[in-house]
């Protein structure tokens, strides 16, 4: 999507911003990588001042990363995960599987109570999703608007802390380094030990696309299944 926003514009969006109650930020982290699921976030972030530090997750350390995780759940209004798996992504391709995953967030929103709560404004980092809700897209929003910063922030740990659990069960494949994004170690270790039933088969083509899977059994885990650090649901 063209970035057409203008200092002004976006001046006057974060006026819109701080006048409305309960504003929801949207981002989603996996479009790239050769396997694992997209994972996205919907938060509502309370008015008022920030947490230092929080910006768009792709320029932050994973350390960082791991310690605004907490800060921002434990601040947060609500919060909702919402992803799609390997075999979705193949099924419909990768952006209709982000639009999915983006909308399953939304509808997941819930304080820490429990509770549903619905925002006056979506705001989505580069997309449109199918809500009656009013919502606006803003390009490169995580490193512009607060609540996706946040959003992009969570999601981004979330899915880091699946592909190091895969990790942990297939270590040839070096998953904690490269979260499964194609770099040259990944690579190398598909045309070593084969396909796993994380990888995604419309990502790899030609001489990297081989028939041979290990352990089927294994897909991405169910999406908001709460770790022992957080407090949604």
């Amino acid at each position: 999507m063209r970035d057409t926003w203008t200092e002004e514009q976006l001046s006057a969006l974060q006026v819109r911003i701080n006048e409305t109650p309960l504003v929801c930020g949207i981002d989603e982290v996996g479009r790239g990588p050769l396997a694992g699921p997209v994972v996205a976030c919907a938060i509502i972030m309370p008015h008022g001042e920030k947490i230092q530090g929080v910006r768009d997750s792709k320029k932050l350390s994973e350390k960082k990363r791991e310690q605004l995780y907490d800060t921002i759940l434990d601040q947060c209004l609500a919060w909702g995960i919402g992803q799609c798996d390997e075999r979705m992504i193949d099924a419909i391709n990768i952006r209709q599987a982000t639009l999915v995953a983006m909308r399953e967030a939304l509808l997941s929103l819930k304080t820490k109570k429990g509770e549903i709560l619905v925002p006056d404004l979506v705001l989505v980092d580069a997309e449109h999703i199918e809500t009656d809700l009013e919502q606006i897209s803003v390009v490169h929003g995580d490193d512009r608007i607060y609540a996706i910063s946040c959003a992009s922030i969570v999601a981004k740990v979330r899915r880091d802390r699946m592909m190091r659990a895969y990790d942990a069960r297939y270590p040839e494949y070096g998953f904690a380094a490269h979260k499964g994004y194609g770099t040259k170690a990944h690579y190398a270790a598909i045309r070593e030990h084969g396909i796993l039933p994380i990888h995604r088969r419309s990502f790899l083509h030609g001489k990297d696309r081989y028939e041979k899977l290990v352990d089927a059994s294994m897909s991405s885990p169910t999406p908001n299944k709460p770790d022992r650090t957080e407090k949604n649901g």
